[in-house]
Order: C-alpha cells, then structure tokens, then sequence
C-alpha cells in the first residue's frame, strides 16, 4: 500500500464532481503530514510525483488554495 493509496480510495468513493478538502483532512486520511513542497503548486501539478498517482487513478485533477490551505479536486472527464 503506498503512502497516498487512502487519498485515491476517499476520491473513488466521492459522487460530486468537485471535492474541497483542507491540507488537514488531506493529512488525516494520510495517517501523515503533507511534505513541505506540497505548499508549492507545482508539487500538486507534478505529473512524475507519486502523490499526483493518487488523484489521478481516482479521476480528479488538482488546484491549490494556498492562502486557505485547501485544494480543491475536480473530476476529470472522459
């Protein structure tokens, strides 16, 4: 199981096409604290990270509200 297998399962099992989740429920699924680079948009849009694996084998894509540390996840179509 990897580090971001929780966060994929909670976005499979979401109806809406947007999910808004906080840096701390984002941990909380995790087990563990985000790393520092997750402050960084690019580590939300990295295609190479095994974080970004997480969202997109779930069908989300990404945006990052760093003055409010949240991201919102947006169902990628097709």
């Amino acid at each position: 199981m990897g580090r971001y297998d929780p966060l994929c399962a909670y976005l499979r099992r979401q109806k809406a096409d947007v999910v808004d989740l906080s840096f701390r429920d984002i941990e909380r699924k995790l087990g563990s604290f985000l790393p520092k680079a997750a402050l960084a948009d690019s580590w939300w849009r990295s295609e190479a990270g095994v974080q970004s694996q997480a969202w997109r084998d779930a069908g989300f894509e990404p945006t990052l509200c760093l003055k409010s540390e949240r991201v919102l996840f947006t169902r990628v179509s097709g």
